[in-house]
């Protein structure tokens, strides 16, 4: 069955898994390390509340059969054990069905928490770590040689990821198209990182050809992933570079990581490495293999007729299974950054000069003096729900209101998902949240007062609040 398999890709099939397993093992991590706060069974959007309004259909997840933060946990943790074993080689030691049944459970386990995430979990790089973990489950181990179907499907999830927001980009805010957005994304970005106000600062030119090169390499580049080698290989090298670059300019969680990892499985490694001889695959595999096939082209009707459109939607998911997914990101770039400052004050009465203290975050803007810090691959959920309810307040308004609570409870949990707490022996009286716009200094001011921000107040978010 030489059509089937494609000996030549085993490296960086080889390569490929370990790299997912990677991303699985930070998403785990990252889930049994935040839920408590978020979705547990006292957090801010409880899973037990989530689960008794939503239909089975709309959110399948084996939480359905029991939930409590004791199992979620469990789930969470057990995950990050399986990935850690599968990147340690463990499905290579099983047999191909085994293999196949070992990449099914993180699958399964990361579905499970995503569909019960609700808003801390509607990220475009979810969807895209279920759909590329679903598909891993049929690329076999050491048994067979690297499905030809299954390498081709990645490159179809590679193809929308960065054509969809190659698209969003042109479709979108006008300043793509005349090569200006980089002027304010780096300043503007959810999550900037330690070198974003150095790429911030860079001639306006430069900027200018960030902007090209962008729409080069999501609006032509991806076409030749389904050319021959070496066209292919080079065409992902490109893509890896590209989100190289936006690994050094900023955090955005996996994303850009994932990407690369999905590139890896574009290359062909055989001149580092002969491929050793493996046999013609069963017929059982073949088959599932195939049937895979036929589903991921029906289900892609729908997310290629939202490339297609001028309505075009990003990040969204087609079914609940999370299978076939459509992307994009930064149809539109903001000129401004502003910033939501919660402060608490351990006054029985706030008045003008009462004492209010910052709570600051791990990755966020907060204390100008502060520098931005990498994160990325790991996900800070709130920190980015924050970003988003600085552009509305419609983005908090299922969780702003209990995030406040807790803070005036002095929650243990909450607590933990921040960096500072100015309030170490007990909960303040009151909270408040004010709005801020924040800009980069120039060099000049940086070299005078060391801070990287300068900001100035907008408004009130939040007036003085108390508990009931």
């Amino acid at each position: 069955m030489d059509w089937f398999s494609a000996s030549d890709h085993w490296l960086s099939r080889l390569v490929f898994q370990r790299g997912l397993a990677t991303v699985y093992l930070v998403a785990f991590t990252g889930a049994a390390l935040q839920f408590r706060a978020l979705i547990g069974e006292r957090g801010m959007l409880p899973v037990p509340a989530f689960l008794a309004r939503v239909p089975w259909r709309r959110a399948p997840t084996l939480f359905r059969l029991r939930y409590s933060d004791r199992i979620f946990a469990g789930c969470a943790w057990t995950g990050a054990a399986v990935a850690a074993a599968l990147l340690a080689g463990a499905d290579g030691l099983l047999p191909l069905w085994g293999a196949m049944a070992l990449w099914l459970v993180p699958w399964v386990l990361y579905l499970s928490i995503v569909n019960v995430g609700q808003t801390w979990y509607g990220f475009g790089w979810e969807s895209l770590l279920l759909e590329v973990g679903f598909l891993a489950v049929f690329l076999g181990n050491d048994e067979v040689a690297p499905p030809v179907v299954v390498l081709f499907l990645l490159r179809w999830v590679l193809f929308r990821l960065e054509f969809g927001a190659g698209l969003i980009k042109m479709r979108g805010d006008a300043c793509w198209r005349r090569l200006t957005c980089l002027s304010f994304h780096h300043e503007t970005q959810p999550m900037p990182g330690p070198l974003s106000w150095f790429f911030h600062h860079l001639p306006g030119p430069l900027h200018r050809v960030e902007a090209a090169a962008n729409h080069v390499t999501q609006l032509v580049v991806p076409f030749l992933l389904f050319t021959p080698q070496p066209y292919a290989s080079v065409a992902a090298a490109v893509m890896t570079v590209t989100q190289l670059w936006l690994i050094l300019s900023g955090n955005f969680a996996w994303l850009n990581w994932l990407t690369v990892v999905l590139a890896t499985s574009v290359l062909d490694l055989s001149a580092l490495r002969t491929p050793p001889d493996l046999p013609s695959p069963p017929l059982w595999y073949a088959v599932l293999v195939l049937a895979l096939l036929g589903v991921v082209a029906v289900l892609s009707l729908r997310p290629v007729r939202n490339l297609l459109s001028r309505r075009q939607s990003m990040n969204r998911s087609y079914d609940a299974l999370h299978l076939v997914n459509t992307y994009g990101a930064f149809g539109t770039v903001g000129r401004v950054r502003q910033e939501i400052v919660i402060e608490g004050t351990a006054d029985p009465v706030p008045r003008h000069g009462s004492d209010w203290r910052a709570y600051e975050f791990r990755g966020k803007p907060g204390d100008p003096r502060r520098m931005p810090r990498q994160f990325a691959p790991y996900h800070l959920r709130l920190d980015w729900m924050m970003w988003f309810a600085a552009l509305s307040p419609a983005y908090a308004r299922s969780w702003f209101e209990p995030f406040v609570e807790r803070l005036l409870e002095g929650d243990r949990d909450t607590l933990r998902l921040l960096r500072h707490c100015p309030f170490p022996d007990a909960p303040p009286v009151y909270v408040r949240a004010r709005v801020f716009r924040y800009r980069y200094t120039t060099w000049g001011e940086r070299r005078a007062s060391g801070a990287w921000w300068e900001r100035t107040y907008v408004r009130e978010f939040l007036p003085p609040t108390r508990l009931r």
